[in-house]
């Protein structure tokens, strides 16, 4: 369903009654919904305090999400009610969606819809959707009906041809993927392709899942500020949102370890007038993200700050990533202890594409016998991801980045425990255990096996930046004992982006190249390792803010995979596209 108008959200509220009343409901109901201008919490609950729907309203008021522009995923009954926001000029969000609606909700009176307006809508409707509103003027009617909306239905006389880069697998008769890799990057495909009513089985060549750079103590979540609001910053805050709404349920019942409940982001070089300035000029409330200066952002830290900082009140703070990572597993019926859906401590070798009587792609071990076989496979195995692309497909730019963090023993002399996460040069966030985590290094280097071992100089390097903090004394770095920690890679792109979406195929892009006809302008261009029934994906090159970016790469991933609307707008898909550097 896609309304053209949120309003007060009263169809939205009594079409949500109405599937949990019918006893032949569809899986899940999907619903997108346009609003030129965000809706604030308070007034949506005072719309509805009295309502028929009263309840129902409660439960989405509680997922609200913050008045910024862009698009908003919301998601109800466990998943199975999915309700996708787009906040801003209507004609501009609609250019942004990447979705198919079946249903037409069409307010007139929320926009002008002139004839472009209606061209833009019929790029999305699929064939036979209905028109579904109320004394549309015959003017309007006229216009949709020269875009192919012919007695309240989609009815074209051509359907153009969706560009190579959107293709996807064709409803495979078996809703089957299998995700390579346990850490927070599978733990998230396998996760949103649940979601997407896919059953998906998690391969790892260790025995118990998030056993690399996903099983530290503890990690950052945050969206990051930028003026002009840049591609990366609107990534992360969206996928923060998305990570938070996710989370409270598990940081309430203590299933998952974890705080989101602020974060400090120094800034020695802004004071309050530039940065009120920038944050303005970006749009973003100060519920969201506000500045305050030194002594402000000491207090709230409690550590002898002397510089100012952001202040991200929302969807911020830390989380367990081991244990946001099992969580995600469990979600998606996944189970290391009862085997359920994982094939654990089994390396792949090779990987095969379909052919012949395969069972779609086929995952090899190094013997050469069949681990498992599945119409749909993602490569969410980090830095070993391109070493499995078969041959014939283009390998994105990975490094690997070496990062050592830091554990400071609660009873270490002098030592201060932050009382909100925060970050400047390095970071701290404090530990239920009363310990300190700080950190991490960052060098460029090849994953071995000694390098798993812990640096002294790495070491000294943390203390210098946790002293200038304040969290410890200065001159702690001189010691030469060596404190717990933990040392591992994070796979990085050269964007820092990460890269999500369908592998692209070198021999079918040979072939168009050597055609001299064919557009390859951008990503949507780029033919793909999809085909009939089966495909191949990335979800990988998380970097160094995995769990922040996790949950909504799985979406994205699962989006790509099922053909459900894309959780966000296409600039922002774009920008994570494994093609997004060819053209």
């Amino acid at each position: 369903m896609l309304a053209t108008s949120f309003g007060q959200g009263h169809d939205f509220l009594a079409t949500w009654q109405a599937w949990r009343e019918d006893a032949q409901r569809c899986d899940r109901l999907i619903w997108v919904a346009l609003a030129a201008h965000p809706l604030a919490a308070a007034e949506l609950a005072r719309s509805h305090q009295a309502g028929p729907h009263a309840a129902l309203a409660e439960r989405l008021i509680t997922a609200w999400p913050p008045a910024t522009p862009g698009s908003h995923g919301i998601d109800l009954e466990d998943g199975r009610v999915q309700l996708l926001l787009g906040w801003g000029e209507p004609t501009q969000v609609l250019d942004g969606l990447q979705l198919t609606f079946d249903t037409l909700a069409l307010d007139e009176g929320a926009h002008p819809w002139d004839d472009d307006a209606c061209r833009r809508l019929a790029r999305l409707a699929a064939p036979g959707a209905r028109l579904v509103s109320e004394g549309v003027s015959p003017a309007l009617r006229a216009s949709l009906a020269r875009h192919g909306f012919v007695d309240d239905r989609y009815a074209p006389r051509f359907h153009p041809v969706a560009a190579r880069g959107w293709a996807r697998p064709t409803s495979p008769a078996r809703r089957e993927a299998l995700v390579i890799g346990a850490g927070l990057a599978g733990a998230a495909a396998a996760w949103g392709l649940a979601r997407a009513g896919w059953q998906a089985s998690v391969l790892d060549r260790h025995a118990q899942p998030a056993q690399e750079a996903s099983g530290n103590a503890g990690g950052l979540v945050h969206m990051i500020f930028n003026a002009p609001d840049s591609l990366h910053a609107r990534w992360f805050r969206a996928a923060a949102l998305a990570t938070a709404q996710a989370a409270a349920g598990p940081l309430s019942t203590g299933e998952v370890a974890g705080a989101l409940d602020g974060f400090l982001r120094l800034e020695p070089r802004l004071d309050a007038g530039k940065a009120q300035s920038q944050r303005a000029g970006v749009g973003l409330p100060q519920a969201l993200v506000d500045w305050r200066e030194p002594a402000d952002a000491a207090a709230l830290a409690g550590l002898p700050l002397t510089t100012g900082a952001w202040l991200f009140e929302r969807a911020a703070g830390w989380l367990d990533p081991a244990g946001w990572t099992r969580w995600m597993l469990a979600q998606a019926g996944v189970d290391a202890v009862s085997g359920r859906g994982w094939i654990g401590g089994c390396a792949v070798a090779r990987l095969l594409p379909p052919r012949g009587d395969m069972d779609g792609w086929t995952a090899l071990d190094a013997q050469g016998h069949v681990i498992a076989q599945a119409p749909v496979v993602v490569l969410a195995n980090a830095l070993d991801a391109n070493r499995l692309l078969p041959d014939g497909s283009v390998a994105p730019q990975i490094s690997s980045v070496r990062g050592q963090v830091t554990r400071l023993p609660a009873d270490l002399p002098g030592l201060l425990r932050p009382t909100l996460p925060l970050s400047g040069q390095g970071y701290g966030l404090s530990l239920p255990s009363g310990e300190v985590l700080i950190g991490a290094t960052t060098q460029h280097e090849a994953p071995d096996a000694s390098g798993r071992a812990l640096r002294l100089d790495d070491q000294r390097h943390n203390l210098r930046r946790a002293a200038a903090l304040g969290i410890v004394p200065a001159g702690l770095d001189a010691s030469d004992a060596l404190l717990p920690g933990r040392a591992g890679w994070r796979a990085v792109t050269p964007d820092r982006l990460p890269l999500v979406g369908p592998v692209v195929d070198a021999m079918a892009r040979a072939a168009l190249l050597a055609t001299g006809r064919a557009r390859l302008d951008g990503p949507r261009q780029q033919p793909r390792r999809v085909g009939p029934g089966h495909g191949l994906y990335l979800c990988t090159g998380l970097g160094s803010r995995g769990i922040t970016s996790a949950l909504l790469a799985g979406r994205l991933l699962a989006a790509w995979v099922s053909g459900d609307p894309m959780p966000v707008d296409t600039a922002l898909r774009d920008a994570l596209d494994p093609a997004r550097d060819l053209g």
